[in-house]
């Protein structure tokens, strides 16, 4: 039988008719996933939800996309693309206007998390597509390039424009435009995909369902966990125990069941090649490191209240680094697969710099122009390592293992993102105490600097018409602001120093391993 015809007639010998149709499709859903960023404002202050909360929100996403994978994949060989694709995008309507309407925090899990299927359901078809419209030395390469880099430049920029849009409008418009968006994916999909393709179907049976539901509580009791164990005091409460049992218990059984079942939905036996594990380690440790620059757009909206243009144009100067050296990279691995290791020394050597940077310029003062650089070296850090990890990655596991790889290398995604997430949390948590407490044990009444700056404070308030005791007030909250600026600003030069002593050690690791391999070439 004749490979599959997806695409009409019309549009298939258009070949930049195809890639535009299909990136279309690629970013509505995309959009979904970044929906939370379009209401996370609303998120917080209508539903009572806290910063854990919103954060959680965007785990289950991700525990959607990976719950969903493994069936997917089997769902592209027994449906038909066209009508799967339809229904797809029809579902990601229907949660958008759930999300429009949502009036409790539990009832946002659940959308999240059902967005995250239909996430995974569309990319995962996408990721099926688009390298099969490139030459065959293509796909690796340019296949994950172009996915990948859609992925992470669009989160960033798709988030940027929410929060433009919801700083001048009402929340709900930014939700009415994705569904406007979404029809018109829904009629890109009607004329551009056959009805009936050649499509050899496989029935839908020995899915592995029960591993899904094992692979579903075990990732939602991780985010649950590490996300909220600090603010619950860990496993003095009940709350995190019950989510710990259900991590480990729910990993044990998963682990059982792909061992036992005749068709497993994820081939275990990939952990037995050495590679396989260094390909997932440098994923952790590149996604873990990426998140840091959230920090700096933290830092300049919370702190130096800079406006949403230019956090955009911040973010677009990060993209497009991203998506040039990305390329770049795509295209040498084409005809030199041999240089990965060249491309790892350079993207680690590169990511060092860059947090060593930001660690030397972090300051109360940071100017706009001081950043447009560094974000932009960021992204071209990001660009040179990530195609060459994942090409590295996946290469070391045989093909018949099929999409196993790709779906655990997705795994460290959602686990390195968590990491970050609480891991920066409590990182900052405990140098902005420990900062803080050196900071007020100078603080005393016989400190001259503190007695002179508290005198000019408490001088400015008098001559602006405060009386002596409210001056005296406003100078002392004056000087409490200052401490917190300057507690949170070490605390993040802190975070990028750590990030720079872990990147350090890996790519020490890299130079030792290539030295060792090198000699036992030369030896004969």
């Amino acid at each position: 039988m004749n490979a599959p015809t997806y695409i009409k007639p019309w549009l298939s010998n258009w070949s930049w008719g195809v890639r535009i149709a299909l990136f279309l499709i690629l970013l509505s859903s995309i959009m979904e996933f970044a929906s939370i960023s379009l209401s996370q404002n609303y998120v917080l202050s209508y539903l009572g939800a806290q910063p854990e909360d919103i954060t959680f929100s965007v785990q289950l996403c991700y525990v959607g996309i990976l719950t969903i994978l493994p069936v997917q994949f089997r769902f592209l060989r027994y449906f038909e693309m066209r009508n799967y694709l339809l229904i797809l995008t029809f579902l990601s309507i229907i949660l958008n206007i759930a999300c429009i309407n949502v009036s409790s925090v539990m009832a946002f899990f659940f959308i999240r998390f059902f967005q995250g299927m239909v996430v995974g359901s569309i990319s995962g078809s996408m990721l099926i597509l688009i390298p099969s419209f490139l030459k065959m030395e293509h796909r690796a390469a340019f296949g994950s390039t172009i996915f990948y880099g859609t992925v992470l430049s669009s989160g960033v920029l798709l988030g940027l424009v929410a929060s433009a849009v919801t700083l001048n409008s009402d929340f709900r418009n930014v939700y009415y435009y994705l569904i406007l968006f979404q029809i018109l994916v829904l009629i890109v999909i009607l004329i551009s995909f056959n009805q009936v393709s050649n499509l050899r179907k496989y029935p839908l049976y020995q899915i592995d369902w029960t591993g899904a539901v094992f692979f579903l509580a075990v990732a939602a009791g991780l985010a649950y966990t590490i996300l909220y164990g600090s603010k619950y005091y860990w496993f003095t409460d009940t709350r995190i125990q019950l989510s710990t049992v259900v991590t480990v218990a729910g990993a044990i059984l998963f682990l059982w069941r792909e061992r036992i079942v005749k068709r497993p939905g994820l081939d275990l036996t990939i952990f037995r090649f050495k590679n396989f594990w260094v390909g997932l380690i440098l994923l952790a440790v590149y996604y873990g490191s990426k998140e840091s620059i959230n920090i700096i757009f933290g830092y300049t909206v919370s702190v130096l209240q800079w406006s949403a243009t230019q956090e955009m144009i911040l973010g677009l100067c990060n993209i497009t680094g991203l998506i040039i050296f990305m390329v770049i990279s795509a295209r040498i691995l084409v005809y030199r697969k041999d240089a990965i290791f060249y491309f790892l020394f350079a993207g680690f050597s590169m990511s060092l710099l860059y947090h060593l940077w930001m660690y030397c310029i972090f300051t109360p003062d940071l100017a706009f122009e001081d950043l447009i650089l560094p974000m932009f070296f960021q992204g071209a850090t990001s660009g040179i390592l990530f195609v060459p990890i994942m090409l590295f990655t996946l290469s070391a596991v045989p093909q018949t293992t099929g999409y196993t790889g790709l779906i655990f290398a997705a795994c460290t995604r959602f686990t390195s993102l968590l990491n970050a997430s609480a891991g920066f949390y409590n990182i900052q948590l405990y140098y902005s105490q420990l900062y803080k407490e050196n900071f007020l044990h100078h603080i005393t009444g016989i400190d001259e600097n503190v007695t002179e700056r508290l005198n000019g404070f408490r001088q400015v308030f008098l001559s602006k018409g405060f009386s002596p005791d409210q001056a005296a007030a406003a100078a002392n909250a004056s000087l409490a602001r200052i401490v917190s600026l300057q507690t949170q600003l070490l605390t993040n030069r802190a975070v990028f120093l750590f990030i720079a002593i872990l990147t350090a050690c890996v790519l020490l690791v890299i130079l030792l391993v290539y030295v060792i391999k090198t000699l036992r070439l030369l030896t004969p």
